[in-house]
């Protein structure tokens, strides 16, 4: 089975490495989970030999008094597993815990590290299902099946070896266990990973799908592409179903071969220890007692093998969750400070898909608050320029500098420090107003919230809300419309005050009046910056010093507004054309 994803998964020995930190990390909790467990174990072990002794004594003649006697014993000993068995998967299922909470947190830190590019590539499938359904598979195998497991494994050693202790011969009923059992394990591990890694993939190619036509439905039905994004969806089940089939296959075809093998030593153990006993070589308590050991190793031994399952369940989701921090960072941080605020891109190329560049050799030279307006047609480069600018993509080939230091080489902190971007898409998240636009500078006064919300015409509709900036906002709290969301997040940006700023269309949700008068509000506080504002409405090139006119991934034409008008070429034919409409 092939798998296909576009977000590394962490091989076996990345998981087993994991693996270990944790168990380095919680050595007390392990030990004493493990020893609970131990304890348990052979709390079970007495069962047999009592019951061994009981027929023993019956063939000989025997007393009420010690068939009470045993079965106390038998009461005291099943009291006693029962008590250390909950306190030990009590243990275990606190450890569970603690390093499941431990996992989601480097998981959500590995995400949110990611490179802006490599999330846009990958898609929001993949990573949806690694944040849903894989966190909720490691957590049933955390909490459920790795404690059971481990019971088990214990439980059948230690039960193997009472076994032993009976008589050497108890080993030779059991070796016909190993051929079906190894044959039966080799078969299915040899197939079952990739098998559920497949299994997996087809639930974030089927994710991916419907996001897509969702989030896309009114282009899908404008232009009438339902039945296809039907059958897009239609073929994904389907692959997904074949997936689930493989699995399900390996399954009927797996457990079925375990169960002969876990019948062949308790029939070969009843037969060779009669066979033994005629002979006088063994007593019939120990014939009691092998056999009813070898019946006992049936149960753990068929959870190990059953639970298997789970685990490699439980092991596919931990290599996919791994597999997030494998992502190469984009940025290598190199420890120079810029030696002012000038921004410059010297030879920029850049490419989303390898072979393919959409900007080729761009140069452009930003003066300390300068304002720089950026226009051109859709698809011409200009957003992707505008990323660039701003430190979310490396270029190419080619750098993008501030003060003479790489974008790429500043630690994020540091960047939206100097630069910042703004785009027209934006979230406001579940929280009250204030932590939503605190987000840019945790700790910062109601003071500096409101002056911030005011530099943006925000205040307005801020001031008739219930309850002011303590009213919940986003999903299950108060709506606000595209363009209070919009405000909300150019608040964000005048309170992280970084000195340059990227913005690309953001205020294209509010209708042209609102966003000119928006604008004029923002000039205030844009006063000193610099500015790069990628904009349809050419009154903010109208407004900035110097235009960049892109087109097909190129600076066709970079001067004032004035000069590029009296030039004649692309920008005069943009101007006439929207000035010839407003």
């Amino acid at each position: 089975m092939s798998v296909t994803t576009r977000l590394p998964i962490a091989d076996g020995r990345a998981v087993r490495r994991y693996v270990g930190q944790v168990a380095h990390r919680h050595p007390r909790l392990l030990w004493t989970a493990l020893g609970l467990h131990v304890l348990a174990a052979l709390t079970a072990l007495a069962a047999p030999r009592l019951l061994g002794d009981l027929v023993e004594s019956v063939e000989n003649g025997t007393t009420r008094s010690y068939v009470d006697e045993i079965v106390m014993w038998l009461a005291i000993f099943l009291v006693l597993q029962s008590v250390l068995t909950r306190y030990a998967r009590y243990r275990s299922q606190v450890m569970g815990e603690l390093v499941l909470a431990e996992l989601r947190e480097d998981f959500v830190a590995n995400t949110l590290a990611l490179p802006v590019g490599t999330v846009e590539a990958a898609g929001s499938g993949d990573l949806l299902t690694r944040t849903g359904s894989d966190i909720d598979r490691l957590g049933w195998s955390v909490r459920w099946a790795l404690p059971e497991w481990t019971i088990a494994v214990v439980s059948a050693v230690l039960t193997f070896a009472a076994a032993l202790s009976v008589g050497w011969w108890v080993a030779l009923p059991c070796m016909l266990a190993l051929p079906p059992l190894v044959v039966g394990l080799r078969w299915y591990l040899a197939r079952a990973k990739d098998g559920y890694l497949a299994e997996t993939a087809s639930y974030s190619q089927i994710t991916t799908t419907l996001s897509e036509t969702v989030e896309g439905s009114r282009t899908v039905e404008a232009l009438g592409l339902g039945a296809k994004r039907v059958e897009l969806c239609d073929d994904d089940c389907a692959k997904s179903f074949t997936a689930e089939k493989y699995t399900l296959h390996l399954r009927t075809v797996f457990f079925p071969s375990m169960e002969l093998s876990y019948l062949l030593p308790v029939v070969g153990t009843l037969l060779f220890g009669g066979w033994l006993y005629t002979r006088g070589e063994v007593s019939l308590a120990e014939v009691t007692t092998a056999t009813l050991y070898v019946q006992m190793l049936i149960d753990p031994v068929d959870r190990i093998v059953s639970i298997l399952d789970e685990l490699q369940l439980g092991a596919a989701a931990l290599a996919r969750l791994l597999g997030v921090a494998q992502v190469p960072d984009d940025r290598t941080v190199s420890g120079r400070v810029p030696s002012s605020e000038k921004l410059d891109a010297e030879d920029v190329r850049f490419s989303y898909v390898e072979g393919r560049d959409v900007l080729h050799g761009i140069d452009l030279d930003v003066g300390v608050g300068e304002r720089i307006a950026m226009v051109g047609p859709s698809g011409a480069g200009k957003s992707t320029l505008g990323r660039l600018l701003a430190g979310i993509h490396p270029p190419r080939t080619g750098a993008v500098t501030v003060g003479d230091v790489g974008l790429v080489e500043l630690p994020l902190g540091d960047l939206r420090g100097h630069v910042a971007l703004v785009t027209q898409e934006h979230h406001v998240f579940v929280g009250t107003l204030r932590e939503n636009v605190v987000l840019a500078r945790p700790g910062s006064s109601d003071d500096a919230v409101r002056a911030a919300l005011g530099a943006v015409d925000a205040l307005e509709w801020v001031d008739l809300l219930p309850l002011g900036l303590d009213t919940v906002v986003g999903s299950g709290g108060r709506a606000v419309t595209a363009a209070q969301a919009q405000q909300i997040a150019l608040a964000r940006l005048v309170l992280a005050d970084p000195h340059t700023l990227v913005l690309d269309e953001a205020t294209s949700l509010i209708d042209p009046r609102a966003a000119r008068h928006l604008e004029r509000s923002l000039a205030a506080v844009l006063e000193g910056r610099t500015v790069i504002a990628i904009a349809h409405r050419l009154f903010s090139a109208h407004d900035a010093d110097r235009v960049a006119v892109v087109e097909d991934g190129v600076i066709s034409e970079f001067g004032s507004h004035d000069d590029l008008v009296a030039a004649g070429g692309s920008y005069a034919a943009l101007w006439e054309s929207w000035h010839g409409k407003s």
